[in-house]
């Protein structure tokens, strides 16, 4: 009698304890409101950050390309901010003469007052300007235009060493090192021909162009 009224229990319990346990697995596997809402919530604050990473980003990329291409406009036509008209390179003037005939100092003057005002100093220096400035500007070819922004920098932060405001720190050296988180930062693609640039087939087979 007690034999029959046990194997009824188990009968008549098995198919509750199976709905329980499938009723524990489902809620076990559904996120709560809280969960879902959090999830959201960082996922948009996530997406306005990097979008605002990016714009800032290609904001500076092209404050330090018109830096640079301003730079070079100025000394070519002398328009008048820091060069005069008559000292503008159409005119004869030398782009290089002024600053490393008088403004260098430290153990590296005498290395840069040698080659004040040469005529492939001041093409070399041009060129660089012109090049680095409209890359930047424009977002492609960064990792040249950076490299050479960047080499162009530090030597003019050796031309004047010590800085006059630091032991050694100075506003040449913080540009360089901002050129480099552009880079790598992928600034073109952001309000310039970055990602048009990378997508040619030379780009694409020279990784040293992008």
């Amino acid at each position: 009698m007690s034999h029959t009224t046990d194997r009824g229990s188990t009968r008549s319990t098995g198919p509750a304890r199976r709905a329980v346990a499938h009723a524990v697995h489902r809620v076990g596997h559904v996120p709560g409101p809280r969960q879902g809402h959090d999830h959201e919530g960082v996922g948009d604050e996530g997406t306005a950050t990097s979008s605002g990473v990016r714009l800032l980003a290609a904001g500076l990329r092209l404050a330090l390309g018109w830096t640079f291409l301003w730079a070079f406009l100025d000394k070519t036509f002398g328009l008048g901010h820091e060069t005069a008209a008559a000292d503008a390179w159409t005119e004869g003037g030398s782009p290089t003469e002024g600053f490393l005939s008088f403004a260098t100092a430290g153990p590296f003057a005498d290395t840069y007052q040698g080659i004040a005002g040469a005529a492939w100093a001041d093409w070399l220096f041009m060129i660089g300007l012109l090049g680095i400035g409209v890359a930047l500007v424009l977002g492609v070819a960064m990792r040249i235009a950076v490299a050479s922004g960047a080499l162009m920098l530090v030597l003019m932060w050796t031309a004047v060493l010590p800085p006059a405001n630091n032991p050694f720190m100075d506003d040449h050296l913080i540009y360089a090192g901002l050129l480099v988180l552009l880079a790598a930062l992928g600034a073109g693609r952001t309000l310039g021909l970055g990602t048009w640039w990378e997508s040619l087939p030379i780009v694409r087979s020279n990784s040293w162009l992008r």
